[in-house]
């Protein structure tokens, strides 16, 4: 109804959590450096945390002297599906006026087929060619498109997907189960969001835990770098399950502080994140 209104919300939702651990990575990379910190490093640090600003993580996903030592260098490797989370917020006001201008189910299956013959596409040209970059194209929009319609779907048509439970939930366990032998591309968005919806309706008190907080965002957002610094220091080689118990701790410690000290402010109280925790 109000397309500047949502776009504001979305982005107090995501952006300050997300500004934070930007310049929280590049005040990682500033302390523990092994690099000279030369005027190469600050250019390097500079380009850091301007590209990540503006989602192009994949532009400086780290910088030098920092997890050299690590499988993965990057400093928060996780932070690359938030474009895609920002690209799916700017394609909800276009798919809703397709949805009213040419029909809901019309058009969502119209988008859905050609998330998939894009994907498909995109494979192709990966095992053709062997070039890795098609390989990057399929994992973005409109590859991901797909996964979004299914997830509308079982929003849209969610008593019919509740009613008819008690099958499709074992069907689509059924299709993981078998996914080798199915079109697997366009059956995964269905049946990860049957999934989804069933268990979250099967086990609805996994959701009480809302009432201390919405920690799911900064858990996702602080673990990478958290784990990164654990892999630098050894602590998963010297000791596997202190390391995991200690990564646990830090992941809930720094999402509960992301929460209260840098999401939760920039949100209004009638907010349905912060109304979830105040009647907690």
């Amino acid at each position: 109804r109000d397309i500047r209104s949502y776009f504001v919300k979305r982005a107090k939702r995501i952006y300050p959590a997300y500004f934070f651990m930007i310049l929280a990575g590049a005040t990682l990379g500033l302390i523990f450096t092994s690099h000279a910190r030369d005027g190469v490093f600050f250019a390097q640090l500079l380009k850091y945390v301007a590209s990540n600003l503006v989602f192009l993580n994949v532009l400086q996903p780290g910088v030098p002297g920092l997890f050299e030592g690590n499988h993965l260098q990057a400093i928060n490797g996780a932070l690359w599906t938030l474009k895609i989370e920002v690209m799916f917020y700017l394609f909800v006001p276009l798919a809703v006026l397709a949805f009213r201008q040419f029909g809901r189910l019309p058009m969502m299956a119209l988008f859905f087929v050609g998330s998939v013959f894009y994907s498909v596409a995109m494979l192709h040209l990966a095992n053709q060619t062997g070039a890795q970059v098609y390989l990057e194209l399929q994992r973005q929009l409109p590859g991901q498109i797909a996964f979004f319609i299914a997830g509308a779907a079982a929003y849209y048509y969610f008593d019919r997907l509740i009613r008819h439970a008690v099958w499709l939930v074992p069907l689509a366990l059924a299709a993981f189960a078998l996914q080798a032998w199915l079109p697997w591309l366009a059956v995964e968005p269905l049946a990860l969001a049957v999934l989804v919806i069933g268990f979250a309706c099967l086990l609805p008190h996994l959701g009480d835990f809302a009432k201390y907080g919405d920690f799911s965002y900064g858990m996702y957002i602080a673990h990478f770098p958290i784990l990164q610094l654990l892999i630098a220091y050894g602590f998963f080689r010297q000791a596997p399950w202190s390391g995991l118990l200690l990564a646990a701790a830090l992941v809930l410690s720094a999402a509960f502080l992301l929460w209260h000290w840098v999401e939760k402010p920039f949100l209004r109280k009638s907010s349905h994140y912060v109304v979830v925790k105040n009647a907690g």
